[in-house]
């Protein structure tokens, strides 16, 4: 247990042994909760989102038929989309 104080502007500096335990280094995003009336502080990363086109939904939807059946289905979703699924390269079933 490390005892640390609170700066101005709510600011806390963690000891250097548990950023080095933990790879905290500058610029690090780290979670921080309240929980029982206690603070944890854990690291956290970051994952870009990837913003889909129409078109690429339309293919992963292609992609992800299970059968002949739920192809053909697919098929006639991606027409109403205003796509033709022959223009879209994907895995046929």
């Amino acid at each position: 247990m490390t005892t640390i104080k609170v700066g101005q502007r709510g600011t806390i500096i963690i000891p250097a042994e548990i950023r080095d335990r933990l790879g905290l280094t500058e610029g690090s995003l780290a979670i921080i909760e309240e929980k029982d009336g206690t603070l944890l502080i854990r690291p956290a990363i970051a994952v870009p989102v990837e913003e889909y086109t129409l078109r690429r939904k339309a293919q992963l939807l292609l992609n992800n038929a299970v059968d002949r059946e739920d192809y053909e289905r697919i098929r006639e979703e991606v027409v109403r989309m205003g796509f033709n699924p022959d223009d879209i390269r994907h895995r046929r079933p």
